[in-house]
C-alpha cells in the first residue's frame, strides 16, 4: 500500500519520513541522498552523503572539505539501505552523475526523478526507465505548450552568423554539452570556456565523458579579429559583459526568459519537456504521480480521473 507521508517537504527539503533521511535538501543534514551535483540539489556540509562517483568529485571539487563529512558512493543499480528503505541510482540523464533515486519499502516502489532529460546527451548517461508505483517527477516545463526545439538544431544557428559569439551557459552539464554540439555541428568554430568551467571538463575527462575540443577563455581574446569563436562564460561573467562589443550574445536555456535582449535564442534544456514527461509517465506506468519544481496542474488536468496526482511544490529549477 502507498504510504501518503513517505514523501513530504519540511523547511530542510524532501524528507523521507520511514527512512529518515532527505532527498536533495535545502540546508545541511544528517542524511543526504543526492541526486546530482547543480548547487540547487547539493548543498555543502551534510553529514552522511549518498550519491554516484561523478556527483561525489563535483561537489567535492566544488566546497572542497565542506563538502561532506562522509561519502557513501554507489554504482547504477547497485543497492544500500538506510533506516528499512532499500535504494538504488538509475541514470538520469540531466547531468554526468546524475541519478534517479529509486525507494523501495514494504513492496511499494517510490521512484523519485531529480532533474532529467530524454533528449541525447554524450556527455552523461542516458536515462534509463523503471517501473514504479509512485513516480515523483519534476515539473519544471510540464505545460502542453512547451515542446524543446531538437539542440542540434539550435546550435547550428552558430554557422549563420559571422561574428564571435558570447554564450552563456551553467558552468557544470550544461557547458559540457554545448562544447560537445558546436564540436560536432559548428566544426569550423573554435570553443574557448570561462576557467569555472576548465576544471569541470577535467572531471567529466577523468569519467570518460570528455566534452571535445575547446581552449581556456582569455578576456583579451575578446578583442581578436578572429570571427569564430564562441566563449563559454557563466551567468555572472555574461551578465558583466551587458556593454560586449563585435559579438552576437546568446544564452543557452530552455526558459523564454533568459532569452530576452540577445541577439539570438538558444533554446536548449537538460529538463524535460511536456511530451517527455507523459513518455516518462507511460513507462514507470504508476499509479500515483508526485510532482515537484514547477505547477502541476496541466498535468493533473490531462490525468483527470484515470490517475491520482499529488503535488509538493518547490520553486522552479535551472533551465
Amino acid at each position: 500500500m502507498i504510504i501518503e507521508d513517505f514523501l513530504f517537504i519540511n523547511e530542510q527539503g524532501l524528507y523521507c519520513s520511514r527512512g529518515d533521511f532527505y532527498l536533495d535538501p535545502q540546508t545541511p543534514v544528517a542524511h543526504a541522498v543526492i541526486s546530482h551535483a547543480h548547487g540547487d540539489h547539493a548543498v555543502r556540509g551534510n553529514n552522511f552523503v549518498y550519491c554516484t562517483a561523478a556527483t561525489a568529485a563535483f561537489m567535492q571539487h566544488r566546497y572542497q572539505k565542506q563538502a561532506g563529512n562522509q561519502f557513501n558512493i554507489y554504482n547504477w543499480s547497485e543497492s544500500f539501505v538506510i533506516n528499512g528503505v532499500k535504494i538504488s541510482f538509475i541514470p538520469a540523464g540531466h547531468i554526468l552523475g546524475s541519478a534517479q533515486v529509486l525507494m523501495e519499502y514494504e513492496g511499494v516502489r517510490y521512484l523519485y526523478t531529480g532533474d532529467y532529460k530524454l533528449q541525447e546527451d554524450s556527455t552523461c548517461e542516458r536515462l534509463e526507465f523503471v517501473k514504479a508505483d509512485v513516480l515523483i517527477t519534476e515539473t519544471t516545463f510540464a505545460d502542453p505548450e512547451v515542446r524543446h526545439p531538437d539542440a542540434a538544431s539550435e546550435i547550428m544557428k552558430f554557422n549563420a552568423f559571422n561574428h564571435n559569439i558570447l554564450l552563456g551557459a551553467y558552468s557544470l552539464g550544461k557547458a559540457q554539452r554545448l562544447i560537445s554540439l558546436i564540436n560536432r555541428y559548428c566544426p569550423e568554430r573554435s570553443v574557448v570556456v570561462h576557467h569555472s568551467i576548465f576544471g569541470l571538463n577535467k572531471i567529466y575527462d577523468a569519467f570518460g565523458y570528455s566534452p571535445g575540443k575547446y581552449e581556456i577563455y582569455n578576456r583579451k581574446s575578446m578583442k581578436l579579429p578572429d570571427q569564430n569563436m564562441v566563449y563559454i562564460v557563466p551567468p555572472l561573467t555574461f551578465n558583466s559583459y551587458i556593454h560586449a562589443k563585435n559579438v552576437v550574445r546568446a544564452f543557452a536555456s530552455g526558459w523564454m526568459r533568459l532569452q530576452v535582449n540577445n541577439d539570438m535564442q538558444v533554446l536548449i534544456s537538460d529538463h524535460v519537456d511536456w511530451n517527455d514527461i507523459l513518455k516518462m509517465v507511460s513507462e514507470a506506468e504508476p499509479h500515483e504521480v508526485w510532482t515537484l519544481h514547477g505547477n502541476g496542474n496541466h498535468l493533473k488536468r490531462y490525468f483527470k480521473d484515470s490517475m491520482k496526482i499529488k503535488m509538493l511544490n518547490y520553486a522552479d529549477r535551472e533551465g
